[in-house]
């Protein structure tokens, strides 16, 4: 037998060793996609923050708390827990001026958290959603001492 020139069994063998290689490709993908249920999976995100960390969790219910106290030097972490991106910002509405600090966090998607800048002086702040300035749930006070 000739092992350099081409005859029949050589494009059988080829053709052997792709089908035996397809089917072990196919048994893989199928092993590695697990259940074969077609019903939709909810995915729940939660941020967990180190403990002691200053936060403020966003829900469709709203901001809670809705007032923090924290000491100058700190930042608080804004997460966002809903189902809908939030924008947070600094009071007032529309030019965001009294705590330039809060105006860091901006927007939130879902899942997200972002802190605030380091606050630096003792006073009180007030933030709201940019999207929703007039939603009440969606405004808080963080105070500084």
């Amino acid at each position: 037998m000739n092992l350099r020139s081409p005859g029949p069994w050589r494009s059988r063998l080829s053709a052997g060793v792709l089908l035996l290689g397809l089917a072990a490709a196919g048994a893989f993908a199928l092993g590695a996609c697990g259940s074969s249920s077609s019903s939709p999976t909810t995915v729940t995100t939660t941020t967990t923050l180190p403990a002691g960390t200053p936060a403020v969790t966003i829900t469709s219910s709203g901001v809670s708390p809705r007032q923090i106290e924290i000491n100058v030097g700190q930042r608080v972490t804004f997460v966002n827990n809903d189902t809908v991106s939030h924008e947070i910002a600094s009071d007032p509405h529309p030019v965001h001026t009294d705590c330039p600090a809060i105006n860091e966090v901006g927007g939130l998607a879902p899942g997200a958290n972002r802190a605030t800048g380091v606050f630096t002086i003792a006073r009180t702040c007030g933030y709201h959603d940019h999207g929703q300035p007039d939603n009440t749930s969606l405004q808080g006070t963080i105070i500084i001492h």
